[in-house]
């Protein structure tokens, strides 16, 4: 039997795949990607006879939408895995990407939602879209648009694969195809990692006949390829042609060199100005917290800048910019990852008298929404984390941790006194307090993740995943799934041990509501642990404090800003199989956040939202009259 061209070049796409370190991949249903979808479940061990180990692990969802957001929380564990393989001056990690098949269609437009938070936030996507030949496009064919460049500028590489025919060297050409998407995904070469589209046209047949099926299982015959060929910055491999067909056509990418030292930087005398803070937005990484120690200057960092500890924090520290008469003395700024939270930050960057100096690691545009950037660094020059501090920089700091210690006061005090009562600010410090520098937390955004800035103290912080690259409230479910599987199963590698420790959601009702399909998962997915954490003031809480809560017509402000739903989240829960626990005792949700239910589970805390619209003004006026 002659196997078709489409189920040959699909297998051979798994391979390579396979071979230039991809270890995860999830799935939607459909029939156009039929030859992917048995490629991959060979691949993952569906008819892997003996007991062998798979070279991939395979995830199915039938929602599309999901799917993309389960292969970005994946591809964020995996960026969290290689953390230890991060370049000492830009603390950017390169990780394998994480390949989502779907069928063409809508399915496919059904990605762009994750495909554009991965674009903003560096993450390494392959999707794998597949799509009717050539001649059948513009006919009117059953589920066929134009699916080329459909994501447009928010992919590094985008390439129309055209419908394979059996002809000499086309799997040739597919591998190369396939190794330079490998490598664009993730960042191999630019050191930018982000979403890649491969849109794969098959002919009929699209399915193997029966012993062409039996033969797929020489997929899992390559054991030898599982741990072969990482992407993390390191050379995608190649070997001769041999046995498995995969040498040729599979080029080695190396990393691009670290830039030498430019003598712009070279003359930037950081020494010469103590009245100097470092700011840490969303994915900063530790290096943000290394200059901060290093030069005694104070650190403000976002929860998710993976630089949110250390004795140099500051705590609150919206609060104490906005409070304390240190922000007015302030001159210099180095900034490190994009800062999304705070209004007091934005002010402080776009202050004319203030030197900025951005370093944009792993970012294609750099964070500069005030357009005052003095310079622009693509890494921490090596100097800036060697010497001693400044004797006037010790001694500012010293002021700038009494205001951070007024501010912790002043919102522990907050806590306090909502004695028996649930607060969102409650909730959010109970979290943040059960979880432990071994655990993970994917932090919803709105008011959860500013919530969590106020009252997180932590001096070794969890690791903290949030989707600031847009800040949506899309697919936030499954994209804490996709970090719990990545840190428990170890998307380096099926069947590896995770990194993990508890892993836990802290959303609002929204954002839980918005992806509350993400709960569905059929009974052959792998096994994942997540607590989810939803704090429920029905509707949106965080208009309230914006000026959309002081328009005057609080009916207009319910009806089309805080939009109550009246949602019986544990029936929603129970639908889906997914054991729920609605809290309103503060003791009875410290016991479940140390003891998380097995397997998937949704903690549910009602709280009021007559509060929020003032709870920033009173935090404010709290702290500057303890100051």
């Amino acid at each position: 039997m002659t196997t078709s061209p489409s189920v040959a070049a699909a297998r051979d796409l798994v391979r390579s795949l396979v071979r230039l370190g991809v270890r995860d991949v999830v799935l939607a249903p459909g029939s156009r990607s039929a030859p992917l979808a048995y490629a991959f479940a060979a691949a993952a061990g569906h008819t892997v006879p003996g007991g062998r180990s798979p070279l991939i692990r395979l995830h199915v969802r039938i929602d599309e939408r999901d799917a993309g957001f389960l292969a970005l929380g994946l591809a964020q564990a995996g960026q969290v895995l290689a953390g230890h393989l991060a370049d000492p001056l830009t603390g950017r990690a390169l990780a394998a990407p994480v390949a989502v098949v779907t069928t063409s269609g809508t399915a496919v437009a059904n990605l762009l939602p994750a495909v554009l938070e991965a674009h903003h936030s560096g993450v390494p996507l392959l999707l794998l879209t597949a799509d009717r030949p050539h001649e059948l496009r513009g006919t009117g064919a059953n589920q066929t648009g134009d699916q080329v460049g459909i994501f447009g500028s928010a992919t590094r590489l985008a390439v129309d694969v055209p419908a394979p025919s059996g002809r000499p060297e086309e799997l040739w050409d597919l591998r190369a195809v396939v190794t330079r998407a490998v490598a664009a995904a993730s960042g191999t070469r630019t050191l930018h990692p982000g979403p890649v589209h491969l849109n794969l046209a098959y002919r009929e047949p699209l399915a193997p006949g029966p012993e062409d099926l039996a033969g797929t299982a020489g997929l899992a015959g390559m054991d030898g390829l599982a741990g072969e060929v990482g992407v993390a910055r390191r050379a995608h491999g190649a070997d001769d042609e041999g046995p498995t067909g995969l040498g040729r056509g599979l080029g080695t990418v190396l990393p691009r060199t670290q830039p030498g030292t430019d003598p712009l930087i070279d003359e930037l005398r950081l020494d010469a100005e103590p009245a100097t803070v470092v700011v840490a937005g969303d994915g900063a990484s530790p290096v943000a917290r290394a200059l901060a120690e290093t030069r005694s200057w104070p650190l403000l960092a976002e929860a998710s800048s993976g630089a949110a500890g250390g004795p140099n924090l500051i705590h609150a520290h919206r609060l104490v910019l906005g409070a304390s008469d240190l922000t007015a003395q302030v001159r210099q700024v180095i900034l490190l990852g994009r800062p999304t939270l705070s209004r007091p930050v934005q002010q402080l960057l776009a202050r004319p008298d203030v030197r900025v100096v951005v370093v944009a690691t792993g970012a294609e545009q750099w964070p500069d929404a005030a357009r005052n950037a003095s310079f622009v660094l693509d890494h921490v020059p090596a100097g800036w984390l060697t010497g001693s501090a400044d004797p006037r920089s010790e001694r500012a700091l010293k002021k700038w941790r009494a205001a951070s210690e007024a501010a912790t006061d002043v919102v522990g005090q907050a806590c306090g006194e909502a004695v028996g009562v649930l607060t969102a600010l409650v909730v959010a410090d109970a979290v943040a307090r059960a979880s432990a520098p071994g655990d993970a937390l994917v932090i919803g955004s709105s008011s959860p993740v500013r919530d969590l800035d106020l009252v997180a103290r932590w001096f070794e912080p969890p690791t903290v995943v949030a989707n600031r690259g847009l800040a949506g409230i899309d697919g936030t479910i499954s994209t804490a799934i996709g970090v719990a599987l990545g840190l428990q199963g170890g998307s380096h590698g099926p069947g590896a041990q995770g990194a993990a420790g508890t892993v836990r959601a802290l959303l609002g009702d929204l954002t839980f509501l918005h992806d509350v399909g993400g709960l569905l998962r059929g009974p052959f997915e792998p096994a994942v642990s997540l607590q989810i954490v939803v704090v429920n003031d029905d509707g949106g809480a965080i208009f309230a404090g914006l000026e959309h809560g002081r328009a005057g017509d609080p009916a207009l402000f319910e009806r089309v800003f805080a939009t109550p739903h009246g949602a019986d989240l544990g029936l929603l829960c129970a639908g889906y199989g997914v054991h729920h626990e609605r809290v309103d005792d503060a003791q009875v949700l410290g016991e479940l956040l140390a003891q998380p239910r097995p397997g998937i589970s949704v903690v549910e805390v009602q709280v009021s939202r007559a509060a929020r619209a003032t709870q920033e003004s009173d935090l404010l006026a709290a702290l500057r009259k303890s100051l």
